[in-house]
């Protein structure tokens, strides 16, 4: 692994941690973990860019190696925008390439909607950008699932003990079909589930993928899409939560747009696919800086 530099970074309610892995020449990317409630990985195949460009991951507050505040008041789109300006201007990203997944996404496009100068382009990875089109999309997948583990999760979501063991293996059942199709999965991607900051998620998202609950249910930027104006790439699995379907979909909103699905992968293709995955976001940043 080439040159990396790590440190923190005063935003908005706390410190946040980054990591600069690479010192390319290359426009730096700018890499937006999922969650609510995630973290950065230290196995992201797109750490392998940093021989032609330095990439940026960070943890956003309340997540992973950043701050932990306990204030809930803190958990808003527009505080994780101001969080996304904060980190770019302690970086000196003056140029720089976007990379949202899942959450990320929609954190990318409520950034790029207030017009932020010198980005040069946007990669939507499993794109979330309206919720109920999501929610629709996990109950679709849920109804291809035997009918007792569907009864299962209306249970406990009826009688809000989502907590229940019976409800997380019923979960993670969904989630080894449509998040990481890996068996097992790998070690870091377990821990990364465990370290996951469940109030962020529970308050923002709810108890679970199939469910929005959350201060972002009514999220939906899809009529506002074609305002964000730059090189677009939207990327899913075929299996994932993210449909080939409602990805393309988007894309199709946003002029000029490109889409892409990743063959054998559901949710996570940077686990499940990696050279694929680094070697379709290398091909797109070369092109959009010829």
């Amino acid at each position: 692994m080439e040159h990396v530099t790590e440190g923190y970074i005063p935003v908005l309610g706390g410190n946040v941690w980054y990591r600069i892995t690479g010192d390319g020449l290359g426009i730096p990317l700018l890499v937006l973990h999922g969650g609510p409630g995630g973290k950065s990985s230290g196995k992201d195949p797109l750490r392998n860019l940093g021989n032609e460009r330095p990439v940026i991951q960070y943890d956003q507050l309340g997540c992973g190696n950043s701050d932990r505040p306990a204030d809930l008041s803190l958990w808003t789109v527009e505080r994780y925008v101001k969080e996304l300006e904060q980190v770019r201007e302690a970086l000196g990203l003056d140029e720089v390439h976007i990379l949202g997944h899942s959450w990320g996404t929609m954190l990318a496009s409520s950034y790029l909607l207030t017009k932020p100068s010198g980005v040069r382009s946007i990669v939507f990875s499993g794109p979330a950008l309206h919720s109920r089109m999501w929610e629709r999309d996990q109950r679709a997948y849920l109804k291809q699932f035997p009918q007792e583990m569907q009864a299962v999760i209306e249970r406990h979501e009826r009688e809000k003990t989502t907590e229940a063991k019976e409800y997380q293996d019923a979960m993670y059942a969904f989630y080894k079909r449509h998040v990481c199709r890996l068996d097992p999965w790998p070690k870091e991607m377990m821990e990364e589930f465990e370290k996951m900051n469940h109030q962020i998620y529970n308050y923002m998202w709810g108890a679970s993928e199939f469910t929005v609950t959350g201060t972002l249910q009514d999220f939906d930027v899809t009529e506002r899409l074609e305002e964000i104006g730059l090189p677009a790439l939207f990327a899913c699995g075929r299996y994932d939560e993210a449909t080939p379907e409602t990805t393309a979909y988007y894309a199709s909103l946003l002029p000029g747009s490109e889409y892409f699905v990743f063959e054998n992968c559901s949710h996570t293709p940077g686990e499940e696919d990696p050279d694929a995955y680094e070697s379709k976001i290398r091909e797109f940043l070369n092109r959009q800086e010829r």
